[in-house]
């Protein structure tokens, strides 16, 4: 059962609870720590995104067309659709002899409220490169291409290439096939639905990949590498995800789900992690919560607590900005 994880304080009032569900676990599946239920089953949505990327590698796509590290960030992204994002994911077409009329995700404002602000003030003409997935679905389209597949299609759950990606995703989820629950997510390709434990399992297992094959070692390296090499992709400025793993040094990375679900695999310690917030709020409810886990687990020495500090903690502000209360995590994690 789910339990509080985090406070919203008006004055000396609680005014909201938001509560979910953490675990976390090594990369041989033991469960280390949690709070709440370690196996509540949800769509991992975008989470998963770092986990499909892994056949861009097995397809032959990142041979073919040499791909670098900021294009696979942003394979990896669910970005902003700042100029620079909007420029790699042209980069990544244009290597593979596609243009953004394959995409599919369909386009969408700005999933940070400010920069979306700022696309509406300025009148910018919103495509389907602006999609914060838009990164996700070049990738499955150079995946299409080198192994030969048609691109029509390609986000139906019965396109070969999704056969593929739902292959690797039980495979470092470590759940049979039959057991995952497939819906469709915003971005129009399936989304899997699974317990949060084997997210935790397939972040623990991309951050340390030693034991893995070596096809599928080779690929987690890789990401690993491109996501903290350029983090600006895997969100954008001043984004969650994009500060995570600026700040620390090249330790970890960190990806967000649609409806508050959150990953990170941490490297060398062995650690993965999985978050789910019972109603779906992210920006104030995720980040302190994950925040949280990391300084319990240890993983973040004081200069990284300062700089995500307000993460953590977030000041609740009136119209004015004036401060009028707090928002922060309260609950404890338990150790096996």
């Amino acid at each position: 059962m789910s339990v509080e994880l985090t406070f919203v304080w008006r004055g000396e009032l609680i005014e909201s609870i938001h509560r979910g569900d953490v675990v976390v676990v090594n990369s041989k599946g033991k469960i280390l720590a949690y709070a709440g239920d370690p196996f509540k089953v949800t769509y991992i949505r975008s989470s998963a995104k770092p986990i499909q990327a892994i056949n861009v590698f097995l397809s032959g796509a990142y041979g073919k067309f040499n791909f670098s590290d900021d294009e696979i960030s942003i394979m990896c992204a669910s970005h902003f659709g700042e100029d620079f994002h909007i420029k790699t994911v042209k980069n990544i077409l244009n290597k593979i002899g596609a243009s953004e009329k394959d995409l599919l995700c369909g386009g969408g404002y700005s999933i940070n409220r400010e920069y979306a602000l700022k696309q509406a003030r300025e009148n910018i003409t919103i495509t389907p490169l602006h999609s914060d997935c838009s990164g996700k679905h070049a990738g499955i389209i150079a995946s299409c291409i080198a192994k030969g597949y048609e691109i029509k299609d390609y986000n139906k759950p019965n396109h070969p290439v999704q056969r593929d990606i739902l292959e690797i995703i039980s495979k470092m989820c470590e759940i049979d096939k039959d057991k995952i629950i497939l819906g469709i997510d915003g971005c129009t390709v399936p989304v899997f639905g699974m317990p949060i434990y084997n997210l935790a399992l397939a972040f623990a297992k991309l951050s340390n990949p030693k034991d893995l094959e070596d096809d599928i070692k080779f690929a987690s390296e890789n990401i690993f590498r491109a996501m903290n090499t350029f983090p600006e992709m895997v969100a954008g400025t001043g984004g969650f995800c994009t500060e995570l793993m600026k700040n620390t040094k090249g330790k970890l990375i960190g990806k967000l789900g649609a409806e508050a679900v959150y990953a990170v695999g941490v490297k060398d310690l062995d650690i993965g992690i999985a978050v789910k917030i019972e109603d779906g709020n992210f920006s104030r409810a995720l980040y302190p919560v994950v925040v949280e886990v990391l300084e319990r687990l240890k993983v973040l020495d004081e200069d990284e607590k300062e700089k995500l500090k307000s993460f953590k903690i977030i000041d609740n502000k009136n119209s004015v900005g004036d401060i009028v209360g707090v928002i922060k995590p309260v609950f404890t994690l338990k150790y096996l």
